[in-house]
């Protein structure tokens, strides 16, 4: 199995530590390690200023949100230049799959495992964790005074990744039929978490 690449896509909650997971199963397969890299792929891919796809990542119908024009004008003005609101995640799905096609990667969000669904060797993984976890994380990391405030930003932000998740996939985020293995990362802590998928993604592929 050493020639053949390993794939793999990390859906998570916010404050779960999905990144830092993702950052250290990236490390333990040699793989690349795609989180807002990906954002660079498409803005290369597209042609297009990355600043496009940075100002809404993972929010569905993020061009008109991000130009504050009515939808008529959105879509006349792209609609000219041969874009639409899709056009957008269709560029940056172009860039996960080339990206999947250069060897063992792990991708962050951005619905990659449904993009990749029909690679070989793709291990889908969800990463959950109890709110109080979360909020820690998020309090630590947003610099939040107060737990309320933690607790809002994670329930806006999830709520935005579910939409867009939703919207795109056709499958309900987060919901543990949709990949290979769910886990909470407050249980053992992010580095036991990791040596845990990453023993299930070798017995997985036969490693």
């Amino acid at each position: 199995m050493e020639n053949k690449p390993i794939i793999i896509c990390v859906g998570r909650q916010l404050g779960s530590g999905g990144h830092d997971i993702g950052r250290m199963l990236a490390l333990d397969f040699s793989a690349k390690y795609y989180d807002r890299e990906l954002l660079n792929l498409a803005a290369k891919e597209s042609g297009l200023s990355e600043h496009f796809f940075e100002q809404h990542d993972e929010h569905k119908s993020f061009l008109r949100s991000f130009l504050h024009l009515p939808n008529a004008m959105v879509s006349n003005n792209f609609a000219r230049q041969g874009f639409s609101q899709d056009s957008f995640f269709q560029f940056q799905s172009d860039a996960i799959r080339k990206a999947a096609t250069e060897g063992s990667c792990v991708f962050v969000g951005r619905c990659a495992d449904y993009v990749l669904r029909d690679f070989k060797n793709m291990i889908s993984i969800f990463i959950t964790a109890s709110m109080d976890f979360r909020v820690s994380q998020i309090m630590a990391k947003q610099h939040f005074a107060k737990p309320q405030e933690a607790r809002r930003f994670i329930e806006h932000g999830e709520s935005k990744r579910a939409a867009y998740y939703n919207y795109y996939t056709g499958k309900r985020w987060g919901d543990a039929s949709g990949y290979n293995l769910c886990i909470d990362s407050s249980v053992l802590g992010l580095m036991e978490t990791e040596k845990l998928i990453a023993d299930f993604i070798r017995k997985r592929l036969g490693q």
